[in-house]
């Protein structure tokens, strides 16, 4: 089960003005639930995204991003769950063009105006067949109200589905950000996660929503790791509505920028943090903090070499202090220059490493201690600069293994 993550409260979930969702079950693979979603936007909406960098990049992905260049609006967005879609070439491309044509037929819209998303088994054929018979269905339930539904929809072996809501003023108006995820294994976005949504009813012009895409990004779903691995699937997508009141945002200098910012960034932290929790086998919650690096980027690169360390994690499932694993995935985040003398490293909030070597008042039992619970924070102090990073992660158990070994199965 995921750590210390529930489902969300349906009625947490705040509709966004000018988004629609439905859902069915198509029965992609072996889910004995809803495996499709589809969202509908109002005309008018501006849609900005950021796709996997794997070079075998899927077919969805390939036709969002064409879709995206040739298209000023977005009308609807179309995903499955079981299928990825990817390493099937030509037929591949086909069949998320025709899962395109068959929304545009169903709502109204141009193909163009159409992306779709796909997560699940890689190098097996999209059953397109069985998501056009599932649309009727999908459409016949869309709703601006169906947020958890839809979360439901789109979990391939998570546990739990992920969505979260908050709401702010921009000019004295009400607006609301509501977002949705799913992930839990191949999973080191190199731009965002597995699948992410959000979705607001404040008015961005596309430019400036692509840069809040990319910047929300960079410090939310680009700083959470399961496994090392990205997939060939991800993508994160932020979507405008326009729908409130509030003045349109055109500039990153205007007042509402920052604002709207904060809170799409809030949630997108959050569904980071649950895609962490909900990790394949996961029993432990882990954050990694860096600090006094000469970058931002160094920090991150220093926390990911910890987060990506097999023997540092399966030392998190046995709450094993073991300091080598530690200070060995320092040694190896490739950094240049890095004197040693210069390292502390605390396991909550016990001095652990001092100045590079055991801290003198350091006992094993205090290690253990503050690894045992569900949730663990690490900090590392590199003694070389101002920049900093927070990193989320989870430990590697046997379900990780299992549940890797018999996915296909």
């Amino acid at each position: 089960m995921a750590v210390n993550l529930a489902a969300p409260d349906r009625m947490s979930l705040l509709p966004v003005a000018g988004v629609d969702l439905g859902f069915a079950y198509a029965g992609i693979r072996k889910f004995k639930r809803n495996d499709v979603m589809l969202m509908r936007l109002a005309p008018g909406a501006r849609v900005a995204g950021v796709f996997t960098q794997n070079a075998f990049a899927a077919a969805p992905v390939q036709v969002c991003r064409q879709h995206l260049a040739e298209s000023e609006w977005i009308r609807a967005l179309v995903v499955n769950a079981g299928n990825a879609n990817c390493g099937t070439g030509e037929a591949g491309l086909f069949a998320a063009r025709r899962t395109c044509e068959a929304v545009a037929r169903g709502l109204g819209c141009q193909v163009a105006e159409v992306l779709p998303f796909s997560t699940g088994v890689i190098l097996e054929d999209l059953p397109v067949e069985r998501i056009e018979a599932a649309l009727p269905d999908c459409i016949s339930t869309l709703a601006p109200a169906h947020w958890a539904e839809a979360a439901e929809a789109i979990m391939t072996t998570d546990t739990v589905s992920k969505a979260i809501s908050c709401s702010l003023e921009l000019g004295g108006v009400s607006v609301t950000v509501t977002g949705m995820a799913k992930g839990v294994g191949m999973l080191q976005p190199n731009m965002a996660t597995m699948l992410a949504f959000i979705c607001t009813d404040a008015g961005v012009s596309r430019p400036i929503l692509q840069r809040m895409v990319r910047e929300v990004a960079d410090e939310s779903f680009n700083r959470v790791t399961v496994d090392g691995d990205t997939s060939t699937n991800d993508s994160f997508v932020l979507i405008a509505t326009g729908a409130a009141a509030a003045p349109e945002i055109v500039a990153a200098t205007d007042v509402g920028y920052a604002a709207l910012k904060r809170a799409v960034s809030h949630v997108a932290i959050a569904l980071a943090q649950s895609i962490a929790r909900d990790g394949e086998g996961a029993t432990k919650f882990i954050t990694i903090k860096v600090e006094s690096a000469t970058s931002a980027e160094e920090a991150v690169r220093v926390a990911k070499s910890i987060a990506h360390s097999p023997l540092v994690k399966t030392a998190f499932f046995a709450s094993d202090p073991n300091l080598g694993r530690l200070i060995m995935a320092i040694g190896n985040a490739g950094v240049a220059g890095l004197d040693t003398s210069h390292v502390d490293l605390y396991l909550g909030d016990v001095k652990v490493i001092d100045r590079g070597g055991r801290a003198a008042g350091y006992r094993e039992e205090d290690g253990a201690r503050v690894m045992k619970p569900a949730e663990i924070g690490l900090r590392v102090d590199l003694g070389r600069g101002d920049g900093s990073a927070t990193v989320w992660t989870c430990d590697f158990s046997y379900d990780y293994v299992k549940i890797n070994a018999e996915y296909r199965t």
